[in-house]
């Protein structure tokens, strides 16, 4: 007799068998109880299922909140019937494609293909530039790998915007970190004219179909757009005899594609309707400081390759690729070592070069490109690189032709975007005399360069005699005296001055603050409110409020000058474009000036690598960097009242040409130089801003060695700045800012310090793992900076900063 077995535990399905049953019923539109019609700029119909569609808030409040769809009903022939919901409009023009329809529908399911953005298009470290810079061509030769689907910046641009119409934060929130990780020379522009609802732009030359076609694995999940087309039979269904309608547009071609077929190219619906204006908020608002963040950092190196192609120095191939982009023949100067040496990405032939469009016509909007030539942000090395970046602009935008509106721009931006102030009176003079060769007239109005002479002798005056107080300010005590100059003008002494000089330009003292603007911080996981209050620019270590970013205020990087009668007006107001709390104002602009460091995760712990030094209201100031070791590894960044006696510590420069390895940029021929610090004193601050201690000891610029003489972090000589008059005072109250940038460019953290005593000799700043300090240092498993790297980084990978400063 056999004996019987025992009985098997009960099991049931696993959440994986469930979830792929679930895709499976997707894929093959089986047991559907409703079938969507979605319109757009396509027409197509999707056999889906409730209780999936549910999860995302446009279904949950279709499906849900007592609207007639709520109810599913029963078809005449007693069979149950999907119910087709014939509302599923996509009025926003940014939803242009079927492909990522089709993704978000699938991501609902637990499915779909993974998205695959080519990696010549995502910046890194190493390759701040992206991979592709300045090929793109054989750098997006790459294949797409199988099963995933090409995600293009525009087709991320169109994803953000369907899955924000859908209610759908996961994809959203992917969309939307794919599109940070992507800023770059190639997509910067599209990006920014998105965040500003311009639309997703018109698709690359390598986009083929417009995203019309279907998306990766999904090419079953609508209606076919043969059985859309068939003349129904007498036994058609109610769903046949709806496919019949299909798009307008629909053609005869019975290849067997699905629905999902455009009813007009980009070009054509951009002829017929005016360019639309779609934002979305806090997420536009992202995206549009990341850019800015990037066209800040890196503008003035893109001018460069779009210099070389209007002087003609390189002749343009003339293919126009997404985005304004053309090809030319010849590498601009600062990349063609590296296309010498064949480092570029595929070995690819100069003759395939690509400049993107930036600054000529066809990039940036006149208003833009006067806000960030303006900008406290934008990098040059000081004021006078920054009038001969602006005149190179308007010269070349000149050539291609452009109206009077622009022009007022140009006027604007030569009038108020430049502090001739601070600049030396030979280049004030060498202004002066500075034509445009297009309108024969000169670029700054003489009126506004005598003024600018007249308001830096009244400073240097009070620098020299330092009378007791300003005519607008209270008197000082003696021991204000001594190190404030009593120039600050108060919201009272502001009210006064309007009435005599309504459109006086004043600048904000500022307070202490720490802010991030363009950081990828609380996108992931993010709900669809978090989304849409990404709370940006983002609190740090010194809460203050702070003025939202907008476009108004081009994404936190609007130039910090205001008339007199704007301070008045806007005074208490929730919507003031001046930071809140701002209570002191001065009628000197800040001096303006960037820094540039190379290799300093070759920098040994305390060693400091110094910047150039610059001369500003009759004191010498550097900037120099630190690596610390203390709750991880942080990075200070510190400014430096240099002392006029001591040697001129060596500025951080690209390395020798002979450490560089095969295929990097070439240096400058440097050698490295150390000195003795000077001793530094400070008086309590807050933990975000100090003075480092007086017990360090050791080189300002402690090095790796190469060999053959060459060390890392290289140093060039000092140059010593000209000094047209010396402050004599021993301590000086001065307020700054430092903008650090990120290894990529796309966002930057700002530590802005109120007033305080800089002593000669003296350091304020900040040393803070916010600084990001992984993109600029290697760190080993142990969280510490690795030792002895063998080779220097190529010249474009550097840790850069603006600065900010300002003497009351």
């Amino acid at each position: 007799m056999a004996t019987p077995h025992a009985a098997s535990p009960a099991r049931g399905p696993t959440p994986a068998d469930l979830q792929s049953h679930l895709y499976q019923s997707f894929l093959t539109r089986k047991t559907a109880d409703v079938a969507l019609r979605v319109r757009g700029s396509w027409h197509a119909i999707y056999k889906l299922h409730r209780v999936i569609l549910i999860q995302a808030g446009f279904f949950q409040s279709l499906f849900t909140s007592g609207f007639v769809e709520s109810k599913a009903k029963l078809a005449s022939s007693r069979r149950a019937e999907p119910d087709v919901i014939d509302m599923i409009v996509f009025d926003d023009p940014n939803i242009t494609r079927a492909d990522n329809t089709r993704v978000c529908i699938a991501r609902l399911y637990g499915g779909g293909p993974p998205l695959h953005v080519a990696s010549s298009l995502i910046p890194t470290p190493s390759q701040p530039l992206t991979p592709a810079f300045p090929y793109p061509s054989s750098a997006r030769s790459s294949s797409t790998p199988a099963g995933h689907h090409r995600a293009t910046p525009r087709f991320l641009l169109s994803l953000l915007a369907t899955s924000l119409f859908l209610s759908m934060p996961a994809v959203a929130s992917e969309a939307l970190q794919m599109i940070l990780s992507t800023v770059g020379p190639y997509t910067a522009v599209r990006y920014l004219h998105f965040a500003l609802g311009h639309g997703i732009g018109p698709p690359d030359n390598d986009e083929p179909g417009d995203g019309h076609e279907p998306a990766v694995g999904l090419e079953s999940v609508a209606e076919l757009a043969l059985a859309m087309r068939a003349e129904p039979d007498s036994g058609s269904s109610q769903e046949d005899e709806l496919c019949k309608e299909g798009p307008a547009s629909a053609t005869s071609d019975d290849s067997g594609s699905d629905m999902d077929v455009g009813t007009d190219d980009y070009e054509a619906e951009s002829r017929r309707a005016p360019e639309p204006a779609y934002v979305y908020g806090a997420v536009s608002n992202k995206i549009g400081e990341a850019a800015a963040c990037w066209l800040a950092r890196w503008g003035a190196d893109i001018l460069h390759c779009e210099e070389d192609v209007t002087r003609g120095h390189a002749q343009s191939k003339s293919e126009d690729q997404g985005g304004g982009r053309k090809r030319t023949s010849t590498a601009p100067s600062r990349f063609a070592e590296r296309a010498r040496n064949g480092s570029a990405v595929g070995g690819a032939d100069t003759r395939e070069m690509a400049v993107p469009v930036v600054w000529r016509c066809g990039g940036l909007d006149a208003r833009w490109v006067r806000g960030l030539l303006s900008s406290d942000a934008l990098f040059v090395r000081g004021e006078r690189e920054r009038y001969e970046m602006a005149k190179t602009v308007v010269e070349m935008r000149r050539k291609e032709g452009i109206d009077e509106e622009e022009e007022k721009e140009w006027e604007a931006l030569f009038r108020t975007g430049i502090y001739y102030e601070n600049m030396i009176l030979d280049d004030v003079i060498a202004i002066s005399r500075d034509a445009s060769p297009s309108t024969g007239q000169h670029f700054v109005p003489l009126s506004v360069l005598q003024a600018s002479h007249w308001a830096q002798d009244v400073l240097r005056h009070r620098i020299t005699a330092r009378p007791a107080s300003g005519p607008l300010s209270p008197p000082l005590s003696p021991s204000q005296r001594d190190k404030e100059l009593g120039i600050a003008l108060s919201a009272s002494d502001v009210a006064s001055l309007v009435a005599q000089e309504r459109d006086t330009s004043l600048y904000p003292v500022p307070g202490d603050s720490s802010i991030r603007i363009g950081d990828t911080a609380g996108i992931d996981g993010a709900s669809m409110d978090q989304l849409f209050d990404l709370g940006s620019p983002s609190k740090m270590d010194a809460p203050k409020k702070t003025v939202p970013t907008s476009e108004a205020n081009f994404f936190g990087l609007q130039q910090q000058r205001f008339p007199a009668s704007t301070i008045a007006s806007f005074s208490g107001s929730p919507v003031s474009p001046v930071t809140p709390g701002t209570s002191k104002w001065s009628p000197h602009p800040p001096y303006r000036f960037s820094v540039e460091f190379w290799d300093v995760d070759s920098l040994k712990e305390k060693s400091r690598l110094h910047s150039h030094t610059v001369w500003y209201a009759g004191s010498l100031y550097n900037v120099y960097v630190q690596v610390v070791r203390k709750k991880g590894v942080q990075l200070g960044v510190y400014l430096h009242r240099q002392s006029s006696v001591d040697p001129l510590p060596a500025s951080s420069a690209p390395s020798a040409p002979a450490a560089r390895a095969p295929g990097q940029t070439q240096g400058q021929g440097l050698q490295v130089q150390n000195r003795p610090p000077s001793a530094s004193v400070s008086t309590p601050r807050p933990p975000s801003l100090h003075s480092p201690s007086q017990g360090y000891s050791g080189s300002s610029s402690s090095s790796t060695t190469l060999g053959a003489g060459n060390t890392l972090p290289a140093t060039a000589p000092a140059v010593s700045p000209q000094q047209p008059y010396r402050d004599q005072r021993a301590s000086v109250s001065a307020y700054f800012a430092i903008a650090c940038a990120s290894a990529t460019g796309a966002s930057l953290t700002r530590f802005t310090s109120a007033p305080d005593v800089f002593s000669v000799s003296q350091s304020w700043g900040w040393k803070s793992s916010s600084l990001r300090t992984e993109e600029y240092i290697e760190v080993g498993p142990d969280g510490q900076p690795r030792e002895g790297r063998g080779a220097p980084a190529g010249r474009e990978v550097s840790l850069r900063a603006t600065v900010v400063l300002g003497v009351v």
